[in-house]
Parts: structure tokens; sequence; C-alpha cells
């Protein structure tokens, strides 16, 4: 099943929309957690998508990083990559669990992020999440060999 997504990632990389779609099942329904709105069910939705993906990032890469068959389920880890047609930089990392019956993605739960432009560091996300910053902790040092 892993090669499905192999597949998908070539035909991705090539741009190649009506490949990339015929990986999909025609009532696949794909969820993000983390941003419950994106929701969405059918092949003509990821199309529609990914059409536009591939319009607004003329570049889009596609890498696997790790990918790994559980039953039905194939996880992998993403690298997407490219500039934008409005010339920034497009950057998405993540994990995607798509389920796969008879040669198709049936399913899926994407956990894909931009990776931040201007990151900050630990404290400022604990604070940002919590509210509250942390005590810095005492630093490990390596003893030398």
């Amino acid at each position: 099943m892993t090669e499905v997504i192999d597949r998908l990632a070539a035909a991705m990389n090539a741009h190649d929309l009506d490949a990339a779609a015929g990986f999909f099942h025609e009532d696949y329904g794909s969820e993000q957690p983390a941003h419950p709105g994106r929701a969405f069910t059918g092949r003509a939705q990821m199309r529609a998508n990914w059409e536009a993906m591939f319009a607004g990032v003329p570049d889009f890469r596609a890498e696997i990083r790790r990918s790994v068959q559980d039953g039905d389920t194939t996880w992998t880890e993403w690298r997407w990559s490219g500039t934008r047609s409005d010339g920034q930089p497009f950057a998405m990392r993540g994990v995607t669990l798509f389920e796969i019956a008879d040669g198709q993605i049936a399913a899926g739960r994407l956990y894909m992020e931009e990776v931040e432009r201007d990151p900050a560091g630990i404290e400022q996300a604990v604070q940002d999440l919590s509210g509250q910053r942390p005590r810095p902790a005492p630093r490990q040092d390596r003893a030398a060999d």
C-alpha cells in the first residue's frame, strides 16, 4: 500500500492532476483534526484543491521522508516545498494517515502545517499556548570524553 503513496507523490511532483486524482476514491473523505473546518468529501473537491495548489505553487515538490503501512492505513511523513506564484516561499511539513482500499485512497487524516517563517523559541510557544512562560531549565552540558 505504500506503493500507492509513492505513485501519488510521483504524480504530484509531475503536476499530473488526472493521475493524482485517480488515486482517490470518488467518495474520499478528508479530515484535518487540528483544523476541523477543512474537512471535505469527494474526489472532485480533492481535485479542485490540488488544481489550485499546482497553479498557486508552480514548482510544488513533495518529498516522502518516511512511510509505513499498518493494516489498511499508510502513515507518511511529508515535506512539501516550492515558491508561490506571488514569490513567497511555500513550505509544509507533516504526516498523513491514508486508508487504502482496492488500490485507492478512501479516507485521509492530514496533520500538515506550514513551516514557520519567523520561528519563535519553545518558551514563546509554551507561553502562547498556556499563557505562562516556562522557567529556564538548567543547561545540560555533555562531559568531554
